[in-house]
């Protein structure tokens, strides 16, 4: 059986051309996937993805948290008040749909399936029509990139949230007509929580559809949470602080404003570990308590129990953060997150792998096993 750095090698050689697609990728060029020999890790064999195996049984990996982009999109708004939120966009051309360097990557990963998605930047769009017509392009694309590639991806439909009814449309359209498997969406919408009462004709149609919402936050973070001042300075703190708050804020107020019991069926997954609530969670059962004038909404149970009826993912980076994720949220609520294009991490298969303490039960459930069944991917 070859070991990573054996997959590697070939792959680099013979197996290269099936699947590279345009010139090399500058960025993972700059972050080469670190060569960590796994004994779970083997080689499919005839220019094939390694297999990723617990406990001899090969499992299905799945990476709940990854972007592309619909570069054609930007076309719909061109003169337009958004012509110059979607040129801002992070990520080079890894990011757009089938990019150079996206399969080979996924497979040096051991990457079977993306769940892609899109990073919201409309929603202050105020035309109905412009957004809806924009949002359907977006979508239609979508679902052409998993059709033609359907072992290797699904998608989550992108939704106007500052229209709540339509977005309740588009997600039943998405999966209905175009074979999506929920939806992505932000964790606020110009200033406004997602637990206000507007955005329940979102949640309600998310609950009847069964549907996995995934909650990534928008590149303009920092803003949104109010730290854009005190986040300048040295090490990218409106993202690595920015990012994962307002991750926070947005499962917060879900969980204290009765959001959570008013639907209690959502399938709602958050990104980068589900932000910075599963380390202090318990704070929030202790603060009711301490100050319970200041609480008016009578919750069915204590706040740190919602977190196993929330999916996150495992971008935590470290064997004992992921420990304690699973300790706060359960193995079953956990899936792979890689943040591609950007490289946060080239190893996530091995992060699950190699951290103590996991049965591999729970390792064959945060590789894909939890996201088979959400997302409806043959395991």
């Amino acid at each position: 059986m070859f070991n990573r750095r054996d997959f590697l090698r070939g792959f680099a050689g013979s197996s290269a051309g099936a699947f590279l697609l345009g010139k090399e990728s500058a960025m993972f060029a700059a972050y080469p996937p670190p060569q960590i020999a796994s004994p779970q890790r083997g080689s499919g064999g005839n220019g094939k993805r390694p297999e990723i195996k617990v406990g001899g049984k090969r499992v299905k990996t799945v990476d709940a948290h990854c972007h592309v982009r619909v570069r054609e999109a930007a076309d719909l708004l061109k003169g337009t008040p958004l012509e110059k939120a979607a040129a801002a966009e992070p990520g080079g051309p890894e990011v757009s749909l089938l990019g150079p360097n996206r399969l080979a990557q996924m497979d040096q990963e051991g990457i079977d399936v993306q769940a892609v998605s899109i990073s919201p930047f409309w929603y202050s769009a105020t035309d109905r029509d412009l957004t809806a017509r924009f949002i359907d392009f977006q979508n239609r694309k979508l679902a052409a990139m998993c059709t033609a590639n359907p072992d290797r991806f699904v998608a989550f439909a992108t939704v106007a949230l500052q229209f709540p009814d339509l977005a309740a449309q588009q997600l039943e359209e998405g999966m209905k007509k175009y074979g999506l498997r929920g939806a992505s969406i932000g964790g606020s919408v110009n200033g406004e929580e997602l637990s206000n009462a507007k955005y329940d004709p979102f949640w309600a149609k998310a609950e009847e559809l069964q549907a996995l919402v995934f909650m990534h936050p928008q590149a303009d973070s920092a803003n949104i949470t109010g730290i854009t001042k005190r986040a300048q300075g040295n090490g990218v703190l409106a993202n690595v602080i920015g990012n994962p708050l307002e991750t926070t804020f947005f499962l917060t107020h879900l969980i204290m404003e009765g959001t959570l019991d008013k639907f209690p069926h959502l399938k709602i997954m958050a990104a980068h570990g589900g932000g910075y609530l599963p380390s202090y969670v318990d704070r929030l059962d202790h603060g009711c308590i301490t100050f319970p004038e200041q609480c008016s909404v009578k919750l069915k149970k204590k706040p740190s129990e919602y977190m196993r009826q929330i999916y996150v993912d495992s971008l935590v980076f470290s064997p004992e953060a992921l420990r304690h994720l699973v300790a706060v949220c359960g193995a079953g609520q956990i899936g792979i997150g890689t943040d591609y294009p950007f490289p946060w991490t080239t190893t996530p298969v091995d992060h699950i792998l190699q951290t103590p303490g996991l049965t591999n039960n729970d390792k064959e459930a945060i590789l894909g096993g939890n996201m088979c069944k959400l997302l409806n991917i043959p395991a």
